[in-house]
C-alpha cells in the first residue's frame, strides 16, 4: 500500500524533523514565537543571486556567497570556470583546459543563466528576501542567532553559505516548516513593486511553488516619516554585529562625506557610532532617524526543473563585461591603461580617501588593544 508521499513531488515536501540539541530548541522556540510578534512578512525589494552546481545525488549546491545582481553571480560563475580551466592546465588535460576556459568566455560576453560543461549543469539561482513585522517594527536579531563576532572585526567571520545544497527534501524543524509554508503562498514584493514585479512574483510562485530557507542574514532598517524601510536595500550581513560595523562605518565615513557634515555634526556621528560599538544596541536613533538592526529570512524557490532563475524584471544594470567594455568605446568613454596616465584623485576623492583611512586606522588601534588585553 502507497501513501500520500508517493503521490507528491519532491519539490512539494516540507520535511518535519527532530532538530537535535539545546540550542536547536532554543531556536525552534524563538521562531515560533516571532510568528506571534511579527505576525506580518514583508518582502525586501532586492533580491540575492547564487552560482550553484546540480548535485549527482540531488538537489544544488551553492558555490559562493551570494551576489546584489544577476550579472553579478554570472561574473562569479564565469571566474569558477576559469579556475576550473587552472586546475585542469595544472593537471595536464588540455581538452578540459579548453572546454573550461571557452565557457568562461561565453559568460563573459552573454547573458546565461544556466549552462551546462563537460556534463555538470550550473545555474544562477534567486533567493527572495522578507522581513518579519510587528507593531513596534521589524523583527531584530534573535538571541539564539550566533552573534560572536569582536566589534569592527565581524566582516573577518561568520557563517558562509559556500556548499549550502539547495534540496527540498532536508529536514527542518516544526516552525521553519511553518515559515516556508507561509512563504510559499506569499508574493514576496515590497508595497513598492511594479507590476512587472508583481506579474514575475506571481508566476514564480506558480512554477516554483517549493522552496528551501537559506540562513538568516541582518540588515538595517530605518525609521523615517513614521514608516520603516530598508537602508540599504541591497545589504545582507552575515551575522548583526556585522550589520553594526556597517552603520558605524556609514556614521564615521559615508555620512560626513555624503550628507557633508561640519566638524560639530560629525563629532555627533561619531559619538554615537562609538556608543553603539560599546552597547552592541540593535537600535540607535541619529539625527532624528531611528536605525535597527533587522533579521532577514531567505528562500530560493524551487519547481520541477530545480531552483528559481532570476527574473525579467529584477535589477539588473551591468551586461556582461565584453558588452560593457564595447558599449563604452563606442561612446568613447573608454581608454586603454596604457593610453594615458592614472588621473589622480580630485578633492572630493581625496576627502573620501582621508576618511576612511581613519577608519582603517582607528580599527588597528582597536585590534591591537585587544590584543595586548588578551596577552597581558
Amino acid at each position: 500500500m502507497s501513501d500520500y508521499r508517493d503521490e507528491v513531488p519532491a519539490y512539494l515536501t516540507i520535511r518535519v524533523t527532530q532538530q537535535d540539541g539545546p540550542l536547536a530548541a532554543f531556536a525552534e522556540q524563538e521562531a515560533w514565537q516571532a510568528t506571534q510578534r511579527y505576525p506580518q512578512l514583508m518582502g525586501v525589494m532586492i533580491a540575492e543571486y547564487f552560482r550553484a552546481r546540480e548535485c549527482e545525488a540531488g538537489g544544488w549546491e551553492l558555490l559562493a556567497t551570494g551576489a546584489d545582481t544577476p550579472q553579478d553571480a554570472r561574473d562569479g560563475l564565469g571566474s569558477h570556470f576559469r579556475m576550473r580551466a587552472k586546475e585542469a592546465r595544472d593537471a595536464g588535460d588540455e581538452a578540459a583546459r579548453r572546454t573550461w576556459m571557452a565557457a568562461a568566455r561565453r559568460m563573459d560576453r552573454e547573458v546565461v543563466n544556466e549552462v551546462r560543461v563537460r556534463g555538470e549543469r550550473f545555474r544562477i539561482v534567486r533567493a527572495s528576501r522578507f522581513i518579519r513585522m510587528g507593531p513596534n517594527g521589524p523583527e531584530p536579531p534573535r538571541p539564539s542567532d550566533p552573534d560572536t563576532a569582536e566589534v569592527g572585526e565581524a566582516h573577518r567571520a561568520g557563517p558562509s553559505v559556500k556548499g549550502f545544497v539547495v534540496d527540498p527534501f532536508t529536514g527542518t524543524g516544526l516552525s521553519n516548516g511553518i515559515l516556508k509554508l507561509e512563504l510559499f503562498h506569499s508574493l514576496g514584493v515590497s508595497p513598492d513593486a511594479g507590476p512587472e514585479a508583481v506579474a514575475d512574483a506571481r508566476r514564480a510562485r506558480r512554477e516554483c511553488p517549493g522552496g528551501v530557507l537559506l540562513p538568516a542574514v541582518f540588515m538595517i532598517s530605518e525609521r523615517v516619516d513614521g514608516r520603516w524601510r530598508a537602508f540599504n536595500p541591497g545589504a545582507g550581513h552575515t551575522t548583526p554585529q556585522a550589520a553594526r560595523d556597517s552603520l558605524a562605518s556609514w556614521q564615521r565615513v559615508m555620512a560626513p562625506f555624503t550628507l557633508r557634515l561640519d566638524e560639530g555634526q560629525r563629532a555627533e556621528y561619531a559619538r554615537l557610532a562609538d556608543r553603539l560599538d560599546e552597547t552592541r544596541s540593535n537600535v540607535i536613533t541619529v539625527a532624528g532617524v531611528r536605525y535597527r538592526v533587522t533579521r532577514v529570512e531567505r528562500l530560493i524557490r524551487v519547481g520541477p526543473d530545480g531552483p528559481e532563475g532570476p527574473r525579467p524584471s529584477d535589477y539588473d544594470p551591468q551586461p556582461p563585461v565584453e558588452v560593457h567594455t564595447r558599449r563604452l568605446k563606442e561612446q568613447g568613454l573608454w581608454t586603454d591603461e596604457d593610453d594615458d596616465e592614472p588621473a589622480g584623485l580630485d578633492e572630493r576623492a581625496q576627502e573620501l580617501k582621508r576618511l576612511w583611512d581613519e577608519e582603517w586606522e582607528r580599527r588597528q588601534a582597536l585590534r591591537a588593544k585587544r590584543e595586548r588585553k588578551e596577552r597581558g
